[in-house]
Formats: C-alpha cells, sequence, structure tokens
C-alpha cells in the first residue's frame, strides 16, 4: 500500500516542529533608513555546530516538480542549519518528518508544506527533510548553511515509495 501525505500550506505555527518559517506576515518589524525601510530582525537563528561558519549561497533548481508527485528519501545536516529563502518570489514545496530516533526520521510523520513564494524556511538542525522541491525551473534560491569540516549530511532511503497530493 503506498501511504499518501496531503500538503497544507505553509505556517508559522505548523512549520515549528521543524524549524522557522522566514517572512515578513505577523512579524514584528522597526522602521530604519530615515523610515524608508522595515526591518524584520532576526527573524531566525542559524545554527553552526564544530569548526565551521555560516554561508550564503545560491541554489538553482533546474528540475520542475508536478503535483502529485513521489518520495523515497530524506536527508538531514546534523551539525548546522539550513535556511531556503526563495529569490523570485516563487512558491516551493517543503517535506519534513521528525526523528524517529538518532538514526532514523519517523515516516508515519511525515509533512508536506507549500510555501506561498513569500516564505522561506530555516530547517534546526537535524531535521530530515527533502533536497530542494520547485513548482518553477529554474528557481534561484539564497541558501544559508554551515560551511566546514566534517561530515554534516545523513541520507535515509524509505522501503517504498511516498505520494505527496494537493
Amino acid at each position: 500500500m503506498v501511504q499518501t501525505i496531503q500538503l497544507q500550506p505553509l505556517s508559522i505555527e505548523n512549520f515549528a516542529p521543524f524549524g522557522e518559517v522566514i517572512c515578513c506576515g505577523g512579524q514584528d518589524f522597526f522602521h530604519i533608513n530615515d523610515a524608508h525601510t522595515e526591518r524584520y530582525h532576526a527573524l531566525v537563528t542559524t545554527e553552526i555546530f564544530g569548526e565551521a561558519h555560516a554561508g550564503i549561497s545560491i541554489f538553482r533548481n533546474i528540475k520542475q516538480t508536478e503535483i502529485p508527485f513521489s518520495v523515497s528519501m530524506l536527508e538531514r545536516h546534523p551539525n548546522g542549519s539550513q535556511a531556503f529563502i526563495p529569490m523570485q518570489g516563487q512558491a516551493f514545496l517543503i517535506v519534513v518528518a521528525p526523528a524517529l530516533d538518532d538514526q532514523t526520521p519517523d515516516i508515519s510523520k511525515l509533512c508536506a508544506f507549500i510555501s506561498d513564494g513569500t516564505q522561506g524556511v530555516n530547517y534546526h538542525a537535524g531535521t530530515w527533510h527533502h533536497p530542494l522541491l520547485t513548482l518553477e525551473a529554474p528557481s534561484n534560491f539564497a541558501v544559508v548553511d554551515r560551511i566546514g569540516i566534517g561530515h554534516n549530511c545523513d541520507v535515509y532511503q524509505f522501503n517504498e515509495v511516498l505520494n505527496i497530493v494537493a
């Protein structure tokens, strides 16, 4: 039997177990630059463990995802958080699961979200997630994550494929 996961709109509340939503909506701000700019200050905190530093990269996704879609793996970065911020206002898909134990995601609690294009996400260090899935290609994302020595990517392959539907 193939398990089906329902996509849900991304919100600060429903994504909290996995990380933070990066967005202006519902967030406090203060004015800077002679009140020409609203600063939404320190919306997330970057987690960096070990001999490393935070880096900002651009990920360009060149393959578009069609809904419904299937997933058969998740990855996690145990030594640092990872933030994805859409650079072109494009919606994207987020697939996450809590940890079952130190080595395994809890696939029975897999969640799938869709960003509205004004939201980014910051995965907590160690959060099981699917690599970037976009509805448009090419799509550019600013990515803030750990740059450093040592192993920082675990991959878990599922025994069965899971389907994500709208």
